[in-house]
């Protein structure tokens, strides 16, 4: 039998961490869940049976380095700092990093998942160098002069948006996100309108993006579909189709 109420469990812990970007929080969740994810997936596999105490086996120094349980990690990882950068928090970030270093050494579970929001990226290719890219402005960078503000706000949403619909904790992420853009978006329309396209069109469907009170997916992707044109941002139709039906209501 699958040990899927433990796994419910611990997701529920971690998530907290991911969602409110708290070190501690999240650093006393992230081995017990690698734990969990790597021994459902060995009960999946046919290879591990629930024991008599029902006790989760701690992880091998070679079970944290295997490929699973380090793209579980790098998933959990990407997810925290995501959240961090939208709260610009860089101290939480650090303390993370730090506190894998010192127990784990340079080859700590999910390291890889640091490389695009501490690492130099010369020219983005990967969504997660634009992911890294967006993430580092947010945490160390100061902010974009006004007439540039609002579009790099719509491109880091926008990555952050994709980056997060592939990720276990796609739900924490989205609710930042939402968070981030509304902050955004509110301070575009009490200060930076002068600098949008098409202000007599582009304020009022602003207005009418934010009264919405849900934040959420869809949120975060009508605002995205809506404010393309206030920053003279081309959509494929493709792109378009992408947000139109992600921002779809029931």
């Amino acid at each position: 039998m699958l040990d899927t109420t433990e796994l419910v469990k611990r997701k529920k812990a971690i998530n907290m961490g991911v969602v409110f970007a708290d070190p501690d929080l999240f650093l006393a969740h992230f081995e017990p869940w690698l734990e969990i994810t790597a021994f459902v997936s060995a009960q999946r596999a046919g290879e591990a049976t629930t024991s008599a105490d029902g006790v989760t086996p701690k992880l091998t120094p070679q079970q944290l380095k295997s490929g699973g349980v380090s793209a579980v990690a790098n998933d959990a990882l990407s997810a925290f700092a995501m959240t961090a950068a939208l709260k610009g928090d860089r101290a939480a970030l650090e303390k993370v990093k730090s506190s894998l270093l010192e127990k784990f050494g340079v080859d700590f579970p999910g390291a890889p998942a640091f490389w695009s929001f501490d690492g130099d990226i010369a020219e983005a290719v990967s969504l997660e160098d634009h992911v890294g890219q967006a993430a580092q402005k947010l945490l160390d960078g100061p902010p974009p002069p006004p007439p540039m503000r609002a579009k790099e706000n719509w491109s880091a949403g926008l990555r952050f948006l994709e980056k997060a619909r592939g990720s276990n904790f796609a739900q924490e992420i989205l609710y930042a996100l939402a968070l981030w853009t509304r902050a955004k978006w509110t301070e575009t329309l009490e200060k930076g309108v002068a600098f949008l396209a098409h202000i007599e069109d582009n304020v009022p469907i602003l207005r009418e993006a934010l009264a919405e009170s849900r934040n959420d997916e869809a949120f975060v992707a009508n605002m995205l579909l809506k404010m393309a044109p206030a920053i003279e941002q081309d959509l494929s139709d493709e792109a378009a189709g992408f947000l139109r039906s992600l921002a779809r209501r029931a």
